[in-house]
């Protein structure tokens, strides 16, 4: 399971910084935002926190905390996945580690994590986000399956 794990992520972190380098590089020359539809749109936007922009104060010792703590998470995963024997556990503790180290590369990069896709109804949006925060959404979706089904799976056998 490690392997399927580890090409997970992978795939999340090279699909992230594909998808960022096309939006920062050749969509939004200039920045601006794009309708794509009456819901959704481009936008460019760098978010120096963490989800929703908390603890966005910009400063750079708190852009390496977050750094730290992503690659600390990100080890705790991986010693989860060497001990994994279910595929969708591996699957999605691979789409956080893949989503945590997308976002380190940003941080690294730019200070900010790149956030592009806007949702929005009403004249509400959703804080932007992008294909990392995606993967690390899904993981955590397939982490809590897994935790639901297996424990009803253990209460049937009982």
């Amino acid at each position: 399971m490690m392997r399927l794990g580890l090409a997970v992520a992978g795939l999340v972190i090279v699909l992230d910084q594909a998808t960022k380098w096309w939006i920062v590089e050749a969509v939004m020359q200039p920045p601006r935002m794009i309708p794509v539809t009456s819901f959704f749109n481009l936008v460019m936007y760098r978010n120096p926190g963490i989800s929703f922009g908390l603890f966005g104060g910009g400063s750079a010792l708190g852009s390496w905390v977050f750094i730290g703590l992503a690659v600390a998470i990100a080890g705790g995963l991986l010693i989860w996945l060497a001990k994994v024997r279910q595929r969708w556990l591996a699957a999605g503790i691979g789409l956080l580690i893949g989503g945590a180290i997308g976002n380190v590369v940003d941080r690294i990069r730019f200070g900010a994590v790149t956030d592009f896709l806007d949702f929005h109804l009403a004249g509400y949006h959703w804080p932007a986000f992008n294909l990392a925060d995606s993967a690390i959404t899904v993981g955590v979706a397939l982490l809590f399956a897994d935790a639901l089904f297996r424990r009803r799976q253990s209460h049937k056998n009982t």
